[in-house]
């Protein structure tokens, strides 16, 4: 299980709750994640890993899952609330997040909406080089979108998962943040089992 991944529970005994703190991850974050991807070369970039997706697709499915979180970070405050209304209860720890989120996965949770298209280009240099600007443009925009947001709101409003509903603001990011470590995992544990 992604548990058992050194990668994936990597940040589970920082202490990281402030906005400050989410932020400074996420740009560490972004840098292991590119250092990762960039790793590959590019036919194993995009080579499918057994049934599962190749890297390239994972990165598109982390950047397609990025894009709506930061959109709704610099979406005015009022309209997140008309649309998904205020938080009724406290924000979540990071851990409890994370054990949530892989409930949900281990009772069959995919990626549905957000799962990679089979869009493919000629050029696969060019094309990885899109993909890579695309997962760092999406990156950069939610870091940027975060300091609008005072700290006590990052508990007030809400935004819906496609998995495990009603999210904080806060709980969004540390699902953000754990999300692309898990997916590191997954294609970690792929690539060992061959």
């Amino acid at each position: 299980s992604a548990a058992q991944d050194d990668r994936a529970t990597e940040y589970d005994a920082l202490t990281m709750h402030t906005r400050e703190q989410i932020m400074d991850a996420l740009d560490r974050q972004e840098s292991d994640c590119v250092a990762y991807w960039n790793a590959f070369d590019t036919d194993a970039f995009f080579r499918r890993i057994g049934s599962s997706w190749s890297p390239a697709e994972t990165v598109r499915h982390l950047s397609k899952s990025i894009r709506p979180v930061a959109k709704a970070l610099t979406t005015p405050k009022i309209m997140l609330r008309v649309m998904f209304g205020k938080a009724s209860r406290a924000s979540m720890s990071y851990d409890d997040l994370v054990a949530r989120y892989q409930n949900a996965l281990a009772e069959g949770g995919q990626a549905g909406r957000f799962a990679p298209s089979a869009q493919s280009e000629n050029d696969l240099e060019a094309w990885r080089g899109k993909i890579m600007e695309s997962f760092t443009r999406a990156s950069r925009d939610l870091r940027s979108a975060i300091p609008r947001w005072p700290e006590r709101k990052l508990d007030l409003l809400q935004l819906p998962h496609p998995l495990i509903g009603k999210l904080t603001v806060r709980e969004m990011l540390f699902f953000t943040l754990y999300h692309q470590r898990h997916h590191m995992a997954v294609v970690e544990r792929h690539l060992r089992e061959g």
